[in-house]
């Protein structure tokens, strides 16, 4: 399994649309994703993604201090880290809540918004990317705080638009299965996203994803991830990359940020600590998935990385659920 793949499983992300907005000329409102929003159709969730995907119409959106993004029909706009977000037709109105203006939903139907003053209708549909995981994934940590994806038909990710389209459409029909379709086109189209940012990436950039644009430093991101339990050096590392010790250890550190064993430690911390959470699996076994030689040497470095046990961190997970 490639590293971008196997960062997004941990994750363990599943999606899903709770809402459909018909917003008119002016109009300007604040949000931001709570569990609450999407309760009946998402789990316990640590952790969301919301995107909106605009059907008809043009708006700006704007986070914090970052300028505002002009978006139009056919784009999608996804905040990884949950940010506060403004969104409306002139973002100098006073923003109206979207919680204050939510109408429930009826039934198996999404919930609805309907604001404005008459003028140019823009519709979105709302939906998001739940994740358990309570770890701060590699990925969702390197992305900027809000990601623009164009999906009109000549473009490569066209078919997320006609599938997004086909579903949103039959769900206030009731027909069975809409939600499934558009749960997994959620989870589709933020991996799309992560591409299409990764693909655009500038080659002197840092960070986690700026790694998978260097050939050495993927290479050894992916024999890293398809063996986390073997027993790594920067040497052996660097022989299966097929460069020197000298040049993987550079390139690595510029890239990711840290070394290429400091980053493996880091890494298979954040694996233990999700089976320790999902699998019912011994302390001494995890360890040795994850390359420690005993129990108690991977007992000591769990709790440098969390501050507490293992016992405890399981204790508390299973406490939480």
């Amino acid at each position: 399994m490639d590293a971008f793949s196997d960062v997004l499983r941990s994750a363990q992300l599943s999606g899903g649309v709770f809402l459909h907005a018909e917003f008119t000329a002016p109009w300007c409102v604040s949000a931001r994703m709570s569990p609450e929003l999407c309760s009946r159709f998402l789990g316990p969730a640590s952790h969301l993604i919301p995107f909106h995907y605009v059907v008809e119409g043009e708006l700006e959106v704007s986070v914090g201090e970052d300028a505002p993004m002009r978006l139009r029909q056919d784009d999608i706009v996804l905040f990884p880290r949950n940010d506060a977000h403004l969104m409306g037709s002139d973002l100098r109105l006073t923003p109206v809540r979207v919680g204050d203006i939510m109408i429930p939903p009826e039934g198996a139907r999404l919930a609805s918004i309907r604001h404005g003053q008459g003028g140019p209708a823009t519709r979105l549909i709302c939906g998001y990317l739940g994740s358990e995981s309570r770890m701060l994934n590699p990925v969702i940590q390197a992305l900027p705080a809000a990601i623009k994806l164009r999906v009109d038909a000549a473009g490569p990710a066209g078919w997320i638009r006609a599938t997004f389209e086909y579903a949103a459409k039959e769900i206030d029909s009731l027909r069975a299965g809409s939600q499934t379709v558009l749960a997994k086109i959620s989870e589709v189209l933020f991996v799309e996203a992560v591409r299409s940012y990764v693909e655009s990436t500038p080659q002197d950039r840092s960070g986690w994803l700026a790694g998978l644009s260097d050939p050495t430093v993927a290479r050894a991101l992916a024999l890293l991830h398809a063996d986390l339990g073997r027993a790594w050096s920067v040497e052996a590392l660097a022989r299966d990359v097929g460069t020197s010790r000298s040049v993987l250890a550079e390139r690595f550190a510029r890239t990711i940020g840290m070394g290429p064993m400091h980053y493996l430690v880091h890494w298979r911390l954040q694996v233990a600590a999700q089976d320790l959470k999902t699998a019912p699996t011994t302390l001494a076994r995890i360890a040795e998935r994850i390359g420690y030689e005993s129990e108690a040497a991977f007992s000591r470095a769990f709790k440098k990385e969390f501050g507490m046990s293992p016992a405890a961190w399981r204790r508390a997970e299973a406490g939480r659920r």
